[in-house]
């Protein structure tokens, strides 16, 4: 949204001039008008409801769905039952049941009760499938024909119910029972002969998914096929509902937000930032928090039991702070790496090992390459600007536990998150802190041992 349209907004709302408002909103996108309300309303708190009213009933269905939670909690508190009745039976039926799983119990049974029967006997149709699942993304409303249709007659059938769709480019072939047999696109239609059957036509080498598919399989298998929509059908192979490309990527969009947030080491949450209070945010944060100084102390321990090492060669300490992070650096880069890697369906579990053999490789390149430039760098930089007591044997030591050290990083990176997955838990809460944690005291606890055997202390 840019400033000008914005000021426009402003202009035409303090000259209180409603049919310029109108036809201004008539001309923009939905998703842009959503986004003028919800910011408008910061600075006119009760210029919603009335902006709202000014939309089409198609419009405003468009533009309820692009509100998030809160601005559309406050909307229906404001619109009466009629007006809430007209925007809810022009919302398509997935948009209706993710709204439901939005809104508080109170506003629940509002929404419900402005619903018309045969709408929420199909809501209530999606809200039964587990949250995560392709049932609980999909909608019902696609195009539905059959084999014996004439192109005429199809064309005919989508005329007719092409309105109450969420899309007709794609129309899916059925029989009396629903059980699928196939799909034609309405490109096909439109450039055959009227005569010829949709039989002859459809597609019958479709690919689909079941109600309990994960949602994110769903995602990728439309993103790998550049599908505009995926059929979901039950165990008897009947069509129920189609999961269109819109709702993949919001899929994705979700789902990356949730991994981010869980390999910064903050609990996922749907609000915009500048909306999450801020009890929300620490409540968020602190469990990761408390939980990784707490596995802090084992590195405190480490430090603790070789404290006579230190002492007899003080110049130790100096380093440790360079091995922790190249250790925590490394490790970071191999379990990004494979979590990315899981998440776009590119390895499995049954590549484990192809997977670690080529972080073995990789690590052997790394380590050589970070070690030996360490030695040469400890050997001349260090040794003028650190004005330390390095000789060789420390150099050596040091350069011996990046060896090591990056060995273990690379391989616990690469390996937590498919023992993760494994367990069916989020591959990506092994990411950076939880792995950093481990490397840092595993570092360590390598570098003393080194130590012991190439200085003798």
């Amino acid at each position: 949204m840019t400033e000008t349209k914005f000021d426009m907004l402003k202009e035409l709302w303090e000259e209180k001039n409603l049919t310029a408002l109108k036809r201004f909103l008539y001309e923009e996108n939905p998703v842009d008008i959503a986004e003028m309300l919800s910011e408008f309303e910061e600075a006119e708190p009760k210029s919603l409801p009335t902006l709202y009213r000014l939309l089409s009933k198609e419009a405003a269905a468009e533009v309820f769905v692009e509100f998030d939670g809160d601005t559309a909690e406050r909307l229906i508190g404001a619109l009466s039952d009629k007006e809430l009745a007209e925007t809810l039976s022009e919302m398509f039926y997935d948009d209706a049941a993710d709204l439901i799983e939005e809104m508080p119990a109170n506003v629940v049974k509002r929404i419900l009760k402005n619903t018309s029967p045969a709408d929420r006997k199909e809501i209530n149709k999606l809200l039964k499938f587990p949250d995560g699942s392709a049932g609980s993304i999909m909608t019902t409303e696609f195009v539905s024909l059959q084999k014996e249709m004439t192109v005429g007659q199809a064309l005919d059938h989508i005329r007719k119910v092409a309105l109450d769709k969420e899309t007709v480019y794609t129309c899916y072939v059925t029989d009396e029972t629903r059980y699928l047999e196939g799909f034609v696109t309405a490109l096909v239609l439109l450039t055959s002969p009227t005569e010829k059957t949709v039989g002859e036509l459809m597609e019958s080498n479709i690919i689909s998914a079941a109600t309990s598919d994960d949602r994110e399989e769903v995602a990728r298998t439309l993103t790998k096929y550049d599908f505009l929509a995926l059929p979901v059908v039950d165990s008897e192979n009947r069509l129920v509902g189609i999961v269109t490309v819109d709702d993949a990527i919001d899929v994705i969009q979700e789902e990356t937000e949730e991994d981010f947030s869980v390999m910064a080491a903050i609990t996922p949450t749907e609000v915009p930032y500048l909306k999450t209070p801020v009890r929300t945010i620490f409540k968020s944060r602190i469990p990761w928090l408390l939980l990784l100084m707490f596995t802090a102390t084992f590195t405190g321990m480490i430090i603790s039991s070789f404290e006579d090492a230190l002492s007899a060669k003080v110049v130790l300490s100096v380093f440790i702070p360079m091995l922790m992070g190249t250790g925590g650096n490394c490790g970071s880069q191999s379990s990004i790496t494979v979590i990315r890697s899981l998440s776009l369906g590119e390895i499995k579990l049954s590549d484990t090992l192809k997977i670690l053999l080529k972080e073995f490789r990789v690590a052997f390149a790394c380590s050589v390459c970070l070690a030996v430039f360490e030695f040469i760098k400890m050997m001349t930089l260090d040794r003028v600007l650190l004005s330390a007591d390095i000789d060789v044997l420390v150099a050596l030591t040091v350069s011996l536990t990046l060896i090591a050290t990056v060995f273990f990083a690379k391989t616990v990176g690469a390996a937590l998150p498919l023992l993760a997955s494994k367990l069916k838990l989020d591959p990506a809460v092994m990411a950076s802190p939880f792995i950093t944690t481990l490397v840092d005291t595993a570092s360590l606890f390598i570098y003393f041992s080194v130590a012991k055997v190439v200085l003798g202390i």
